[in-house]
């Protein structure tokens, strides 16, 4: 990867981020001042020590930390990471948070995580709007999906295979194949016109991180010639461009059939028909050591839609559609999220074992700038940092919420050394799982 590519990841990372951050605590801060709830801070990354920017506006300091892990709002007289045991110390005043109405508190502790998941909601509207969606059908794929020796082994499904189903529900488009299959049970393929339902095992995502494969699945297409040295032994026979659909009077239609046939071939020349500039030639071609030469690849699913392998769909929305197809892929990322975070609750799945920190997330970035990705990836982070704080763990929005909602059924407040106790607990907590997954992070990515 070369530096230009690393600094474009990083960017986007520290954007996305910087919105996501931003936006969250803006949830917290605004309901804070509709309550008349004095905010003391409001930063951006934490200001261990020193902060990189601050400005006093009215009561509340502005500012930007030094340390990029999140960022906060200091609400007055609330136990918060701050631990601000003096101010807990004095009498309650008026504009604190301890004095307000445990509903209105509640609402205060709520804000980000609604703040998140409508930002999410209007970012896949505004994607509809904007791009639209184009997808490939999984009706149009039919005999191609090739499959990876580690899924065939692991899970038993095969290249050629049409999937059906994934855990009872019919899968539309090869998009939610790849994304779906990992957090699977179980799926349904149709193989040589006979039905079969193939159990995935527990361990399965154990197994896929250790083994770290390349790639799982996709998309089979067919052997097109995409450069051709100049001392090839074919430099006279093929040209940069070809299609080689038939061999030797073997139709050839996916280049793993053809990869086939020449690992079982002699040196020698063979007949081959050649689709040239959308025109149907014979050749011969010379085959050497198993080989022809040449490099083969670097077709796009738009290639492979021209030469009537496979059909896209393009779906475009007006501004009104936009918004039920929006709300429809949150809906479906939801959904999806919480299949991951099932998984990683299951020991036995050992999916524990894939989770990363900051350095995992800014890789999910690409290496080009694209803001379609970029937005679609911030949509896919804001519903991850949503439901993340809603966990009941003291020291996230859900573990105060936690403690607000016993105070409205009980009509008893926790006390504030049982509340600063609980949030020492989470803070450590927080702070191991933090060390794990960046432990996880480097073992991946530098060691293993």
């Amino acid at each position: 990867m070369s530096f230009t590519e690393i600094v474009i990841i990083v960017c986007q990372f520290f954007l996305s981020l910087s919105i996501l951050i931003i936006l969250h605590e803006a949830g917290h801060f605004i309901p804070a001042k509709l309550f008349k709830t004095r905010v003391e801070k409001f930063y951006l990354f934490f200001d261990v020590k020193f902060s990189v920017f601050k400005k006093k506006i009215g009561e509340t300091v502005y500012g930007i930390g030094w340390l990029p892990l999140g960022g906060y709002v200091k609400i007055s007289g609330m136990i918060d990471e701050s631990m601000d045991k003096e101010q807990m110390a004095l009498p309650p005043q008026p504009w604190e948070f301890r004095s307000k109405p445990a509903w209105q508190r509640l609402i205060i502790m709520l804000g980000g995580v609604f703040v998140n998941f409508v930002l999410a909601w209007i970012i896949y509207v505004g994607i509809a709007f904007t791009w639209g969606d184009k997808f490939l059908p999984a009706n149009q794929i039919g005999d191609g999906l090739e499959v990876t020796e580690f899924l065939t082994e692991t899970i038993g499904l095969k290249t050629g295979d049409e999937i059906i189903s994934l855990d009872g529900e019919s899968v539309e488009s090869y998009r939610q194949i790849r994304s779906n299959l990992l957090l699977a049970d179980e799926v349904e393929v149709k193989r040589n016109n006979e039905i079969l339902t193939l159990p995935i095992k527990e361990d399965f995502l154990s197994d896929l991180i250790e083994e770290e494969p390349e790639s799982l699945l996709g998309i089979r297409f067919p052997f097109i010639i995409a450069e051709v040295p100049e001392d090839s032994h074919n430099v006279l026979n093929i040209k940069k461009g070809d299609v080689i659909v038939s061999v030797n009077g073997q139709s050839i239609k996916y280049s793993d059939q053809f990869i086939d046939y020449l690992d079982s071939s002699e040196n020698g020349v063979v007949p081959v028909t050649i689709i040239r500039k959308g025109k149907e030639i014979t050749a011969n071609i010379e085959i050497k050591d198993q080989k022809l030469g040449v490099i083969h690849g670097g077709a796009s699913i738009e290639d492979l839609e021209k030469l009537g392998y496979y059909k896209l769909s393009t779906l475009k929305y007006s501004f009104t559609e936009s918004f039920p197809a929006g709300t429809k892929d949150f809906i479906e990322t939801f959904k999806s999220f919480g299949k991951q975070l099932k998984k990683l609750a299951n020991p036995k799945s050992g999916a524990y074992k894939g989770l990363g920190s900051f350095v995992s997330i800014a890789k999910i970035f690409p290496t080009t700038w694209d803001w379609q990705i970029f937005w679609t990836i911030t949509a896919f982070l804001s519903i991850m940092l949503g439901v993340l704080n809603l966990l009941p763990i003291p020291a996230l929005d859900g573990g105060h919420a936690m403690f607000l909602t016993y105070e409205i059924i009980f009509r008893r407040k926790p006390s504030d050394k049982f509340l600063e106790y609980a949030q020492m607990v989470g803070f450590f907590l927080l702070i191991a799982l933090f060390v794990f997954a960046f432990g996880n992070d480097i073992y991946r990515h530098f060691i293993k």
